[in-house]
């Protein structure tokens, strides 16, 4: 990274190499389509080119870094989709339908129980956070995970046991 940090553009695509696959699986896995993975994952090393010197060592693995920007680049995809699927449909007057109350009330429990769910995983440590959201958000086994983020298995069961039972107890009732 001492290399890419100075413009090596040779070791970046040493790291390319290592860390591609990883990332575009992660991609693909949050939004399931291959072209959109594609763009994603070459969006996001394009911005670790432009941003090579923020690699902070002390902070993590090369590997956790580049994850962890493949997979605030797909939200933000995501997001971006959202907005615009909404637009879209606000467009073409779908938002006028009326939609059976059973639904809406079905939608406002699933809403808040997704809140909640995003509140308890703000509370934890990003060690813990990030481990939890590749596994649920981005289907990748306890092995997979611990290749991407180059460490032991034990290492990351522990981190999510930690972080699952530190959510448990936030969303218990009564927890404030």
């Amino acid at each position: 990274m001492h290399l890419v940090r100075d413009g090596d553009a040779n070791a970046f695509e040493l790291v390319y190499d290592r860390h591609g696959g990883a990332a575009f699986s992660l991609a693909y896995r949050m939004v399931g389509d291959r072209t959109i993975a594609e763009d994603i994952t070459q969006e996001a090393f394009l911005s670790m080119w432009r941003s090579r010197a923020r690699y902070e060592r002390e902070r993590g693995s090369v590997r956790a870094w580049v994850l962890g920007i493949v997979h605030h680049r797909t939200i933000d995809a995501l997001r971006r989709n959202l907005v615009h699927d909404r637009k879209r449909a606000s467009a073409e007057g779908l938002e006028e339908r009326q939609e059976a109350p059973e639904r809406t009330d079905a939608e406002v429990v699933r809403r808040d129980e997704a809140r909640s769910v995003r509140e308890a995983m703000e509370t934890l440590p990003e060690e813990q956070n990030q481990v939890i959201r590749l596994a649920y958000f981005g289907g990748f086994t306890h092995s997979q995970i611990a290749e991407m983020l180059d460490m032991p298995v034990g290492t990351v069961k522990g981190r999510m046991r930690l972080g699952l039972d530190k959510m448990r107890r936030n969303l218990a009732p009564g927890a404030a």
